[in-house]
């Protein structure tokens, strides 16, 4: 005997084709009522009327045709495996794939756990390996895809870092090889660089292979016509068109988005792409194809390539002996567009406000100091903080640059030598935090919304500087609109020293309306980030 469930999902089951059944009777009835009585089609003749005929009038092939059979020869499907890992910690949650903390020059997909947070996320092409497919320590070998492009008939292939970074083996598929063969050929890492995300692998062959040629990519004019190919969710050898939107994009805030300056194409490109070309009307390469801005996983109208003039310069790099991308660097951190008011107050329009000086680096062995502002480099003015980063970061470690500074308003220069990057910020984020006791303070509360207390000698001496601690803010006052919270020390406003209530006050009393207001801020808790500024017209 059938239990009651069991009967019940019987009758909702012939209920549901009943329905349909019924839908189905409407359908062909209004059909037949539409068109006549049954059977009406078979009296009527078509004696009169004619074949049709495919027509084979010959089309002038637009330049995308022309493109993309001149390029895609040379562009690449790429395959990777990961095969399984056994785990030492605890499983990972498979939907979040989470970076390693403290690491700057990460460039993993995370996926946040709230759906609503993808508006606002910008989603790095992980080949093809969607979010939930781990990292093959549940057993299983990981299958990711992935699209590059060949630049030397020897079998260089340029494609993005994140394409092959956790692969055990690559595979290289080109468009004349049979789609029987099964992932392609055998492809190893010939050099890496995380900064750009972007790889070089080589395969071996016995012929030479079709190659593209790399454009300028500087250029390349924001409403220019582009055209990508690649191998999106597997679809080898997919072509699509669009315009550059935008140039010198940067998606990342920080160092780790400091040699990321992106060219902004509304091109489809979808996760599969990454790694493939970004070519202009000569059928040149100016850009690799490297992030989308998604809220689905898939295109969305935004995505990104690397610049060619970049990839060029890290590809030349990655082949020479040391297979490794080296950038020089002079050991000072800066804060990103600074208010108004920082320079108006600081008398500058143009340069970098030193935030800190890396302890032994560079920097201070020449003399510079937290505040200093630079200006130019060899004579050479310095527009902002991108400036100075390109400018010394393509310079050998070793060689010399006089820089010009101005400090205290006074106009000076020295010579430094230029560190390796990676050695000069070794130790940067060694610093231990540590939180600055809280004391009753009352100085400002009335003009500028906050109460301070001086630091105790302690904590003078570990910030290497006396200042005045915020105990509170008030919500909406001028201070909490310029982004000071409880915890910070103030050490200087409107370059006056602020190390005492005394000096404090003194200082606040001559502030008025209209006048601008900076504050120069460490925050205890990490000291190890220099100098912030904070600031803006008070009204």
């Amino acid at each position: 005997m059938k239990s009651l469930l069991e009967r019940l999902r019987s009758r909702s089951l012939a209920s549901a084709f009943v329905v349909l059944a019924t839908l189905s009777v409407a359908i062909v009835a209004g059909s037949f009522a539409a068109h006549g009585v049954r059977g009406q089609e078979q009296k009527n003749s078509s004696s009169d009327a004619t074949p049709l005929h495919v027509v084979n009038s010959p089309v002038t092939p637009n330049e995308f045709v022309k493109i993309a059979k001149e390029v895609g020869p040379a562009v690449v499907n790429i395959n990777t495996e990961t095969l399984p890992k056994q785990a030492t910690t605890r499983r990972r949650n498979p939907h979040v794939q989470q970076q390693n903390p403290g690491d700057e020059d990460q460039n993993e997909e995370q996926v946040p756990q709230n759906p609503d947070d993808f508006q606002n996320f910008f989603k790095k092409f992980f080949g093809g390996q969607m979010p939930d497919q781990g990292e093959g320590d549940d057993g299983q070998v990981r299958e990711s895809l992935g699209s590059g492009f060949i630049v030397d008939a020897k079998g260089y292939i340029i494609t993005n870092n994140h394409v092959v970074e956790k692969a055990d083996k690559i595979y290289v598929k080109l468009s004349t090889d049979p789609d029987t063969q099964d992932l392609g050929r055998p492809a190893r890492v010939i050099g890496t660089d995380k900064a750009t995300d972007l790889a070089v692998i080589k395969i071996d062959t016995d012929k030479p292979l079709p190659i593209v040629k790399l454009g300028n990519s500087d250029n390349a004019q924001v409403g220019d016509w582009v055209e990508a190919i690649g191998s999106p969710f597997a679809l080898s050898q997919t072509v699509t068109a669009g315009i550059i939107s935008a140039k010198n994009r940067t998606i990342e805030p920080g160092a780790s988005g400091q040699f990321q300056h992106f060219i902004q194409t509304d091109a489809a490109i979808n996760p599969g792409n990454s790694g493939g070309p970004l070519l202009n009307m000569n059928g040149e390469v100016i850009g690799v194809n490297t992030a989308i801005f998604t809220q689905s996983a898939g295109y969305q109208g935004i995505g990104f390539a690397m610049p060619s003039n970049t990839v060029v310069q890290v590809y030349n790099d990655l082949i020479s002996p040391s297979h490794k991308v080296t950038r020089g660097s002079i050991g000072v951190s800066f804060r990103q567009n600074l208010p108004e008011a920082v320079n108006r107050i600081y008398g500058f329009k143009n340069g970098v406000l030193v935030q800190t000086v890396q302890p032994g680096g560079p920097a201070e062995k020449a003399g510079l100091k937290p505040g200093d502002i630079i200006t130019s480099i060899d004579g050479r003015n310095i527009k902002d903080g991108d400036d100075l980063v390109n400018e010394i970061a393509g310079r050998h470690p070793g060689s010399t640059a006089r820089l010009g500074y101005i400090r205290d308003g006074k106009q000076m220069d020295a010579t430094v030598t230029i560190g390796d990057r990676d050695k000069v910020f070794s130790d940067l984020n060694n610093q231990q935090s540590a939180v600055a006791p809280e004391q009753p303070g009352d100085a400002g509360e009335t003009k500028l919304g906050i109460v301070v207390s001086e630091t105790t000698p302690q904590l003078a001496a570990k910030l290497h500087t006396p200042g005045v601690v915020i105990q509170s803010v008030r919500t909406g006052s001028f201070a909490d609109l310029q982004g000071l919270e409880p915890g910070l020390v103030i050490i200087r406003i409107n370059r006056q020293q602020t190390g005492t209530r005394e000096q404090y006050q003194a200082v606040v009393s001559k502030i008025k309306n209209g006048d601008d207001v900076v504050f120069e801020v460490i925050d205890p808790r990490r000291p190890g980030d220099g100098i912030n500024y904070f600031g803006g017209t008070l009204q």
